[in-house]
């Protein structure tokens, strides 16, 4: 991950845990990511991984663009790399009023990137920017042509690949089952 990504999620990260006034033992009981982790992404020593960060949205109950965005900002031209890994951009941030957000994720040549259960409800709409990108929910994959979109339930594992020799990207908008509240709402 690119240092000002990985400071900007620090940043964001000791907010939350400040703002809630949870100890670095009550987060790591809240979201599963262990003290010494958490503690690590704090001070900037550590980069998270995607996983990572969907465990702290999950445990804290906040959206995605919470650790990765800004506070304060309506959109984000800031590009999270994570290592070995997919890119995130926040194209829209979360809106409390429709319970979403939307990304541009983009996947290097043959990568797969598999996701664990987000929040009960959540779905998740996967419009293809590109060709050659495959998407997995209820243990099959399927393709997605180029310019064509699918729904998928994100509350049960699920993933996305591109097969193609080149990157690929797609959009990614995910709509929460309720609303989640707001980073400044902490």
């Amino acid at each position: 991950m690119n240092g000002m990504s990985k400071d900007l999620i620090n940043l964001n990260l000791r907010s939350i845990r400040a703002k809630s006034g949870l100890s670095l033992s009550a987060t790591e009981k809240l979201t599963g990511v262990s003290k010494a982790m958490l503690g690590q992404i704090e001070r900037g020593e550590s980069s998270p991984t995607m996983a990572t960060l969907w465990k702290l949205a999950k445990g804290f109950k906040l959206p995605l663009t919470a650790f990765i965005q800004e506070p304060g900002t309506t959109a984000d031209s800031l590009t999270h790399h994570f290592d070995h890994s997919i890119s995130v951009k926040c194209l829209l941030p979360y809106d409390p009023n429709i319970c979403s957000e939307t990304f541009l994720i983009t996947l290097p040549a043959g990568l797969t990137h598999l996701s664990k259960a987000h929040a009960k409800g959540t779905v998740e709409d996967i419009f293809a920017v590109t060709s050659g990108i495959e998407f997995m929910c209820g243990g099959t994959w399927q393709s997605v042509a180029q310019n064509k979109a699918v729904r998928i339930a994100a509350d049960a594992a699920h993933g996305y690949r591109n097969l193609s020799p080149v990157q690929a990207q797609l959009l990614n908008t995910i709509h929460y089952a309720s609303p989640q509240p707001s980073k400044d709402d902490t």
